[in-house]
């Protein structure tokens, strides 16, 4: 017989729930890519100090702009099945307890960064937690259908920060990363949005399957995974990598683009959950192999 879950309470409730508004899951994956730039960045050992306080301080400024994310949100939230659960859209974490909490996140992120690794990258990350925070959520979001293909610009950024921690610059190579993201983005995210229409319709935001349609939006999710294969293969072309990430690429590649091919002949949700699962498992997946190319060669 199945035990009932045992829900935390106390202090760990409370814990559990300020951690939750940050969306962990999603900062796991911003502090991957920023771990990928900073190795991609040197060809020798990182100091242990900036990939630690690099990380660290990246992921608190990521964790404090989905806090902001989720307070400002907290009523499109409570109208949507997939995020209804969510302490801020459910009231049990308070306004302003939950303002202070995300504040004093950005502060000590933006003073890790500019103590222990470098004030390049401090500016970078506070002015991409500025652009979700405050231009995705408040004016992009609620405004346009292609609030996702603009705000993505945010969500790309991670490797050019961990490239800017390592080297104090930022060039060619971490621009390549960040395109790389920037084009992923909406296939991966209108996947989504098309099995969650009905959640979208509710929430009041014009999102693309619900402004345009759904088979506009998968007609789109084809041609930027087009434009994604085109995307991947530069690291290559620009030799920031060599045959064995290109080999990778282009077996991930193929997968994303029938997966999207199918969508676009013969929808189902279950396609499109599919669809989008994979499409967190191919950024994994080719930034993984990214970095083992890098230092094979």
């Amino acid at each position: 017989m199945d035990m009932p879950a045992v829900r935390p309470s106390g202090w760990r409730l409370a814990v559990s729930q300020y951690v939750t508004v940050t969306k962990p899951r999603i900062v796991l994956l911003a502090a991957f890519c920023a771990l990928i730039g900073m190795l991609l960045a040197s060809r020798e050992q990182v100091h242990w100090q900036i990939l630690l306080f690099g990380t660290l301080g990246i992921s608190l400024l990521a964790g404090a702009g989905f806090a902001f994310n989720c307070l400002i949100e907290r009523h499109i939230d409570a109208r949507m099945a997939r995020t209804r659960g969510r302490p801020s859209a459910s009231g049990e974490v308070g306004v302003p307890g939950h303002a202070l909490f995300a504040t004093v996140l950005a502060v000590l992120g933006a003073f890790v960064l500019y103590v222990f690794v470098n004030p390049l990258t401090m500016w970078l990350t506070l002015a991409t937690f500025v652009g979700y925070a405050g231009i995705y959520t408040v004016l992009l979001k609620p405004s346009t259908p292609q609030n996702i293909v603009i705000g993505g610009a945010s969500g790309a950024m991670p490797p050019v920060l961990g490239w800017a921690a390592v080297t104090n610059e930022v060039t060619a190579a971490p621009l390549v990363l960040f395109l790389i993201i920037f084009v992923w983005t909406p296939p991966h995210f209108w996947s989504l949005a098309l099995y969650r229409i009905d959640d979208y319709r509710k929430s009041g935001l014009p999102m693309l399957p619900v402004t345009h349609g759904p088979e506009f939006t998968r007609l789109n999710i084809l041609l930027y995974t087009v434009l994604l294969v085109v995307a991947s293969v530069l690291p290559f072309l620009i030799q920031m990598s060599g045959l064995l990430y290109l080999a990778c690429a282009l077996v991930l590649d193929a997968v994303f683009l029938a997966y999207a091919w199918r969508m676009w002949r013969n929808y189902s949700d279950e396609l499109a959950r599919r669809t989008f699962g994979y499409s967190i498992f191919y950024l994994s997946a080719l930034f993984g192999a990214l970095l083992v190319d890098h230092f094979m060669n």
